[in-house]
């Protein structure tokens, strides 16, 4: 019980530390025990979840996520993947009708016992039974006693759950042979904010959920190695000893099953996964963090998951100093699931592919260890927050501990939204993730979109004051669900511009970048050039200018709504602030005191940070 205590102490420090006033947020503690039948791949379980209510708020009803039951015929994720014109490859088969190639559901093919499930029963509040109704994949539950402002309430329930064909996320007998990636797979408290009940039915997207404390003991047979989220409490009793070369199991001789205790401490999700195959290594880091990772060992892709291990430490340690340190002691690296997946102090990932596929998916799931599982804004809401950071940070790691450094690691976030724009299917990064019309352009606007909002940043404000936003939001809003707007003002803190329009016209519309040079004119002893504004959405320029002896220079147009001057970027080149260029003006003027003949080239933006839709047209050229 002290250990427990001890575990907890640094949270509570961190908890709703959020600056912004008034501000509050829920909070859950879920003690489960749960027992698995590995024939049958059901489960039973208990829950005992106290549930504190911090908001101004008197609470009559609660919602809980129902996730497994999205895996059934005519569930809403199966119809959304028979009418979607791209289906995610991984949840829907080929197949030829009328002579045509296409698509369909491998939920609507499932069978009674390939079908995932969980069902809740004996459900009370406080010792009294309330009225509930399951939709779908969503619980709706009527208080037998309103829930006041600042007062608690227990409830306990008892769930059946069947784990489906892994199709999505989680399941059973992945294609690698994983028998059991358990995702999402409890009845889960949905989140109540400032915006109301975020209890959207589990379509296709990511989650949104309450941090609490874990409490779970998962009883199973003796021959499966588990994984996953928390600390495991008793190792020594179940004879599962780490070690620093990797993990001795020692299995008593007598026992058909064995009952795993794990204590997770504020985290929002409780994920974990088993098979009788898995070689589990410890990896010992400098900075405090024990990394686990759990693997079959099949060759050749065992020695990739040895290659993986001190890469992982280098790119922990690296999103340390970039972002802040990782509050959790532990994090593990688990085969299973249908690609890569972020959750709660681990991420299941596929293993069986190249080394450098590995090592990204890996970068990249880590990575959300900051972005979702410590600052969590909404996904479904602004996905872009957490998979276009993620993937910012990704880019920036993998770029950190390459043999040969690129000039810029974004690169491919570029062209995937400008081929976005170029193709007429964007839309505002303000959707709700599953109101998108293909599953494309919702990717790109929430990874490559997402990631070039930080990248714009560098460009408006320069890569020190980017860095220096980045830790300080993490440091901020670390535990608390930030949303657009305290980015936002983290920004605008460190660098004192205005950058509320950047943030209307970058998330809340498709209005694009996009400048060009327009003219040049030889004044005999000057050169006039006069720039045009294509795109609805304004930028301060750089401009750099090369003459013909070797010599440049630059100038720098600021953009009148941020109120602000960038510092210069390359300060060994001669830099001109020239007279702000307002919005209305759709043309912009500007001298420089040479004559045209001894100019070699202009180009806008030359560090190719501005994020403009044709820069075919940005540049001019003897």
């Amino acid at each position: 019980m002290r250990k427990y205590l001890l575990l907890l102490l640094p949270f509570t420090v961190l908890a709703q530390n959020n600056p912004n006033p008034g501000y509050w947020q829920q909070k859950v503690d879920y003690k489960m025990e749960v027992s698995m039948d590995v024939k049958t791949y059901q489960y039973k379980g208990k829950q005992t979840l106290i549930y504190t209510n911090n908001s101004p708020d008197t609470l009559k009803r609660v919602y809980f996520h129902l996730y497994n039951n999205a895996f059934q015929p005519n569930s809403p994720m199966d119809a959304r993947i028979q009418s979607i014109k791209d289906p995610d490859a991984r949840m829907a088969t080929k197949k030829k009708v009328d002579g045509k190639e296409v698509r369909v559901s491998r939920i609507a093919a499932l069978k009674p016992n390939e079908i995932g499930y969980l069902y809740v029963s004996n459900l009370k509040q406080d010792g009294n039974p309330v009225n509930n109704k399951r939709v779908s994949t969503i619980l709706e539950v009527d208080l037998a006693n309103p829930l006041l402002p600042k007062a608690s309430t227990t409830f306990t329930m008892d769930f059946d759950g069947q784990v489906p064909v892994q199709i999505r996320r989680s399941g059973r007998n992945n294609k690698e042979g994983i028998e059991l990636s358990m995702a999402q797979w409890y009845p889960k408290m949905a989140e109540y904010d400032g915006d109301g009940w975020q209890a959207d039915p589990y379509i296709a997207r990511e989650f949104h959920g309450v941090w609490g404390d874990f409490e779970v003991k998962i009883t199973i047979d003796k021959k499966y190695i588990l994984g996953g989220t928390g600390y495991l409490q008793n190792g020594n009793q179940i004879g599962y000893n780490y070690q620093d070369e990797g993990v001795k199991v020692v299995i008593p001789k007598k026992e058909k099953t064995l009952t795993w205790h794990f204590i997770a401490p504020n985290v929002h999700d409780f994920t974990w996964a088993a098979d009788k195959e898995y070689i589990h290594d410890v990896y010992k880091t400098n900075f405090g963090t024990t990394l686990h990772f759990l693997y079959q060992d099949k060759a050749p892709f065992a020695q990739n998951w040895k290659n993986l291990q001190p890469k992982t430490a280098q790119l922990m340690e690296i999103y340390n100093s970039t972002v802040g340190k990782y509050p959790y002691k532990q994090y593990s690296v688990i085969q299973g699931g249908d690609g890569g997946m972020e959750y709660a102090m681990c991420t299941l990932i596929l293993g069986e592919g190249e080394f450098e596929g590995l090592l990204g998916v890996t970068a990249h799931e880590m990575a959300h260890s900051w972005f979702q599982h410590v600052l969590a804004s909404n996904e479904a809401k602004h996905s872009w927050m957490d998979e276009g950071f993620t993937t910012w940070l990704e880019n920036h790691g993998l770029n950190e501990i390459a043999e040969k450094k690129i000039a810029n690691p974004h690169e491919d976030s570029y062209k995937s939204y400008v081929a976005l724009v170029k193709s007429g299917k964007e839309q505002s990064q303000a959707t709700h993730a599953d109101r998108y019309d293909e599953n494309r352009p919702y990717s790109i606007q929430a990874y490559s979109k997402g990631n070039l909002f930080l990248t714009q940043l560098e460009y408006l404000i320069g890569k020190e004051n980017l860095l220096k936003t980045i830790k300080r939001y993490y440091a901020d809003y670390k535990f608390t669900h930030p949303t657009p707007t305290d980015i936002k003002h983290t920004a605008e803190k460190v660098s004192g511009a205005n950058l509320d329009w950047f943030l209307s016209d970058w998330t809340k519309t498709t209005n694009t970048i996009d400048y060009s040079i327009k003219n040049v004119e030889d004044l005999v002893t000057a050169t006039k050039v006069t720039l045009e504004r294509i795109g609805r959405t304004p930028m301060p320029l750089d401009i750099a200018v090369l003459y013909e002896d070797g010599s440049a220079e630059s100038f720098y147009i600021p953009n009148t709504l941020m109120r602000y001057t960038k510092e210069n970027q390359f300060p060994s080149i001669k830099r001109t602030v020239l007279e702000g260029w307002d919005w209305a003006y759709p043309t912009f003027s500007f001298q420089i005191n040479k004559e045209k003949g001894k100019i070699k080239s202009i180009e806008i933006d030359p560090s190719g940070l501005m994020a403009d839709v044709n820069r075919e047209n940005n540049s001019f050229k003897k």
